[in-house]
């Protein structure tokens, strides 16, 4: 029987390998893809840039526009992945820990 928070039919592939590690692993982990997703955001923000400067350039080819937007579309579903899978680590470790920016993790 699944517990009362599970409501996803997927949560029983991913989660429990999480609910299973030690929780300070755990925690390095989650601090890990956590500063992983702020680096994917920041680059995924430079792509859509570069798209929309290049949407409102009329001497953009029409190729150079298609292949920024299916990189764009492609970070996103990546993006997405990765942020099911960092919910599923913050779900198993029961708290968001505190993550510092990385310049201070040095």
């Amino acid at each position: 029987m699944t517990d009362a928070g599970s409501s996803n039919a997927g949560d029983g592939e991913r989660k429990p390998r999480y609910d299973l590690m030690d929780k300070a692993e755990l925690e390095r982990l989650t601090v890990s893809a956590i500063h992983e997703h702020r680096r994917l955001l920041t680059a995924d923000q430079m792509v859509y840039e570069e798209w929309v400067r290049a949407s409102e350039d009329p001497s953009t080819a029409s190729s150079v526009l298609k292949a920024l937007q299916d990189e764009h579309l492609a970070r996103q579903r990546r993006s997405e992945a990765q942020q099911d899978e960092l919910s599923n680590m913050l779900d198993a470790l029961g708290f968001v820990p505190d993550v510092p920016l990385e310049d201070d993790a040095d």
